[in-house]
């Protein structure tokens, strides 16, 4: 299994020399598995993502699940800019969670219309089918199992385990942790290789001005890895306003808690061998 980080901000893109180092692009990681790949969000980071696919010398028709968390735009702003979806030998599924507004097709679609938009959703060339997911069901894609979990975000938001190989990453992004840990995502992550946590704040963040935005702490998270027997715990969607300095500094406090703890960076790759 290979994990490769192409956004690692969260809420808004905030790129500039204060944060080049960790990077600026939203939410976008790449899991590659068994010949199959899993796009992890379709944040701005999506972009390099797609452009790294077509750059591929003889590639051969291209194929990847996207497994969306939410639709808040700084989840879904690079699916317009995602070169394979106007490729028509591109084969993309999109899976994400209910939103009580609408259809998720229809949300989507509607970040792509005049004038807004120049493209169309219905114009991009590639093969693309949507689906409805919701917390507690679990499919398969070939050999790769993926189980969805429900975390707590304003509108809604899934949390994603993918199992292949033998090894397992938890994606957890967008999920406030409240009064302790998550029993639901607890579960989800028991035994992880890999969990992938939102750690957006500080807990003197949280507790003066931010409780009920869905987020969550580097803390919460080294405790929630604690508690599930996770190996490795990676800080994700950093504050925009956090520069490169500091969010490393969120790293070193997270260590003291988990030893396991790194801040995630645009183009961190975690290569896991089958066990």
């Amino acid at each position: 299994m290979r994990i490769r980080f192409w956004g690692v901000r969260g809420s808004i893109a905030s790129p500039g020399p204060a944060t080049a180092g960790v990077g600026g692009n939203t939410s976008c990681v790449e899991v590659s598995c068994e010949n199959e790949r899993f796009i992890l969000d379709a944040g701005t980071g999506l972009r390099g993502l797609g452009d790294a696919m077509l750059a591929q010398s003889s590639r051969p028709a291209m194929e990847a699940t996207l497994l969306l968390s939410h639709v808040h735009w700084d989840h879904i702003q690079g699916l317009p800019f995602f070169g394979p979806a106007y490729a028509p030998d591109m084969k993309l599924r999109i899976v994400g969670g209910k939103n009580g507004k609408m259809g998720l097709r229809e949300t989507l679609a509607r970040q792509m219309t005049d004038p807004v938009f120049p493209v169309r959703h219905d114009e991009l060339r590639a093969s693309i089918s949507i689906e409805e997911v919701q917390a507690g069901d679990s499919f398969r894609v070939n050999d790769a199992t993926v189980r969805a979990a429900k975390g707590n975000h304003p509108n809604g938001v899934l949390a994603y385990r993918i199992e292949c190989g033998g090894r397992s990453v938890v994606y957890a992004t967008d999920t406030e942790h409240f009064a302790g840990t998550d029993p639901q995502l607890l579960e989800l992550a028991r035994g992880a290789d890999v969990l992938i946590y939102d750690s957006q704040y500080t807990d003197d963040e949280y507790r003066t001005s931010r409780m009920g935005w869905g987020h969550s702490t580097y803390v919460a998270g080294a405790e929630l890895a604690k508690a599930a027997g996770v190996a490795q715990y990676i800080l994700f969607h950093h504050d925009p306003r956090r520069n490169d300095d500091q969010v490393l500094e969120l790293e070193a406090r997270a260590r003291e808690l988990f030893e396991g703890s790194v801040a995630a960076r645009e183009g961190m790759e975690i290569t896991l061998d089958r066990a």
